[in-house]
């Protein structure tokens, strides 16, 4: 699913460790929220980029100063059609408790999307 988003390189976390292999990344996208940038950078090439997607409040506060100049860019990208977002499913609010349960399946294919009204 990811190389289909366009990713160059894919690791499976459960069978390699990238900070290992001795392969420097200019980003390196952690989706599970199982990596510092203390362990990624090892792996990452000058100027490489950590992007989080699930993130401790510590490394959210950390990043508070680079934060609107990447979301500048995120929206550029989003605006000129860059993102495939995947969306596994789509929730109204009142099924909240449904919505949260699919994601603790560990099973989910891309975001679950809770809508309002």
């Amino acid at each position: 699913m990811v190389r289909s988003l366009g990713a160059e390189h894919v690791i499976d976390y459960t069978r390699e460790n990238f900070t290992r292999a001795g392969k420097t990344y200019d980003i390196i996208l952690d989706v599970v929220g199982n990596c510092s940038f203390a362990t990624a950078k090892p792996a990452l090439a000058p100027g490489g980029r950590l992007l989080l997607v699930v993130a401790s409040l510590g490394q959210t506060i950390s990043a508070a100063p680079e934060r609107a100049e990447g979301l500048r860019v995120l929206a550029d990208l989003a605006e000129a059609g860059a993102f495939k977002p995947v969306i596994d499913h789509i929730y109204p609010f009142e099924r909240i408790v449904d919505a949260h349960a699919r994601v603790e399946t560990h099973r989910k294919r891309g975001n679950v999307v809770v809508t309002l009204g």
